[in-house]
Order: structure tokens, then sequence, then C-alpha cells
């Protein structure tokens, strides 16, 4: 049924949750799973109504670190995989667009079930925290499994 996996993660122990039930599901049905995580680029500097430059080395430093965070989420999932002897594969992206990046990577790695952990917010708490998992439900055209 399905064949391949996108699982986005970000460290959180709440992400764990989804990385345990993706990897029995896909040993369950013979898929292979992408994890994927996004980090966040360099916010603009605004001081008094003028953006403020950052220099080449400030990005480079930005970027390596953001690779360093997103290769230990990514090589702690495969890990698990391969233990659980599933096909894995990681990726990264910076953004600042989060549902859209996981909407993107399903359809570019041809995955055919995203499955993400929920916090299960609604009311006022999703209202100013946001809800990822929404989000990403009303961006992507690929079956959404959530976890709560």
């Amino acid at each position: 049924m399905y064949e391949h996996l996108l699982v986005p993660v970000d460290g959180s122990e709440l992400c764990d949750k989804a990385i345990e039930h993706s990897i029995g599901l896909a040993k369950m049905l013979g898929a292979s799973i992408t994890g994927f995580t996004a980090e966040p680029p360099l916010p603009v500097l605004v001081v008094e109504q003028a953006a403020v430059a950052y220099d080449v080395e400030t990005f480079q430093e930005h970027e390596k670190r953001c690779e360093a965070h997103a290769r230990e989420i990514l090589l702690a999932f495969a890990e698990k995989a391969r233990q659980a002897g599933v096909a894995f594969d990681g990726q990264f992206v910076i953004t600042d667009n989060v549902q859209q990046a996981i909407a993107d990577m399903a359809e570019q790695r041809h995955c055919d079930l995203i499955v993400m952990a929920s916090h299960g917010r609604h009311g006022l708490d999703a209202l100013i925290h946001g809800s990822l998992t929404k989000s990403v439900l009303a961006h992507s055209q690929v079956p959404l499994l959530v976890l709560h």
C-alpha cells in the first residue's frame, strides 16, 4: 500500500514517537523512509527601520551549524532504521516555510505517506503557536498520518 514514507523530524521528544511508529510501519509494509528536517534561516535584522546585512562568514557559520544539527538528528534516525532493517534516506533544507518544504520534499522524493507527530494543539494555543501538521495537510497532496 505505502512504499515510501516521509517523516519530518526536529530532534524533539515528540518526533521520537513519529520515528518509532514510522519505522514499525515501514518494516511491516516493506517501505523505505526519507527522514526530513528543516532549519531556520538567519533572521532579518532591522535596526531603526533599516535592514542589517550579514557578512558571508556569518551565513557560512549559520549553514555549518544547521548542517551539523540536521546531521545529528538524521544520523540517529538512520541508525534506528538500519537496526530495524528499513531503507533510509535523510534530507534537510534551510527554510522559514517548513510546511511547504515538507510538501515539496514529499513530492520530490515521490513519497506516498507523510508521518508526523502532533502536539494536538487547538483553540487559542493553536492560534498562538500554529499547527504545523494542519499547515502540511493544507499544502500537501500526499496522505498524512498524524500521531498524537
